[in-house]
């Protein structure tokens, strides 16, 4: 065969037509692709869990007490220090309505403890959020002199009366007390407050309750609880500010630091500072 006999391969000319696409899947309808999520809410809990939260509590106090009744009843135990005697019945009540607190949490929406009440990084020094307390300790003290806040026997004073009473109160009133008040306060009512109201009503709505809180303990007093509320207010502002119910609790920690120093100093369990 000679070269001129060989098969020329074929090659498409420029103006051959292309081969036919695939057909293009149609579109799925609208009404079956699925909905975009809506946003979640900030913080996810409501009002129903708040009440729950609230009823909570009353059960949960009567137990601490029925604790600490038979704690001191069944051992026989002669405690004279009334500030001794609660302690038991505390950390009980406090167990029960946190521990309920954070099964609803797991059950109901299947969410952390601490994370979802805020337990984060304070963002700011930790040596100004201390500062931050004292200089409100100060301030408190300033606006309680001008208001004339009575100065008489009440049930605070009463188990502050010796120097082991004084010891006991001091130790809780920076470890439990602003632990689980800020958790309850700043931590889980303050931002339903704020999703719902704002951040200077959610605030000063938060305050309010903190300060009824502590009305029976000072005698039904209604400035003790007027001074407490306002208190209660810079420590939402501090929670508020940095997002962090932790910064909330070692501001409330120092700012009970201050008086219980001073307390401390009166009852000459420390030298006098000056």
């Amino acid at each position: 065969m000679t070269p001129e006999e060989q098969p020329v391969p074929f090659e498409p000319s420029a103006g051959a037509p292309e081969a036919p696409a695939a057909p293009e899947q149609p579109a799925a309808p609208e009404f079956l692709s699925a909905p975009p999520r809506p946003p979640e809410r900030d913080p996810f809990w409501g009002y129903s869990d708040l009440l729950w939260f609230f009823g909570l509590a009353i059960p949960s106090m009567l137990a601490g007490e029925a604790v600490e009744w038979l704690t001191l009843t069944l051992l026989k135990l002669n405690v004279t220090s009334l500030a001794v005697r609660h302690v038991p019945g505390m950390f009980v009540g406090y167990g029960l309505l946190f521990g309920g607190l954070r099964l609803m949490f797991l059950v109901r929406y299947d969410r952390p403890f601490w994370r979802s009440l805020g337990w984060k990084p304070t963002r700011l020094p930790v040596m100004w959020v201390m500062l931050s307390g004292m200089v409100t300790a100060i301030l408190v003290a300033l606006a309680s002199a001008l208001i004339h806040t009575p100065t008489g026997d009440t049930p605070m004073t009463q188990l502050m009366e010796t120097r082991v009473d004084v010891l006991v109160m001091g130790t809780l009133g920076v470890t439990l007390a602003p632990l689980c008040e800020e958790l309850g306060f700043r931590g889980f009512l303050q931002p339903l407050l704020v999703r719902s109201l704002g951040a200077v009503a959610g605030v000063v709505l938060a305050a309010i309750p903190f300060g009824l809180l502590h009305l029976q303990e000072y005698g039904n007093s209604w400035r003790h609880a007027l001074i407490i509320a306002l208190a209660g207010a810079a420590f939402g502002w501090m929670r508020q500010a940095t997002g962090s119910t932790k910064a909330a609790v070692i501001m409330h920690a120092a700012y009970n630091s201050l008086f219980f120093i001073a307390l401390m100093t009166e009852k000459r369990i420390l030298p006098h500072l000056w």
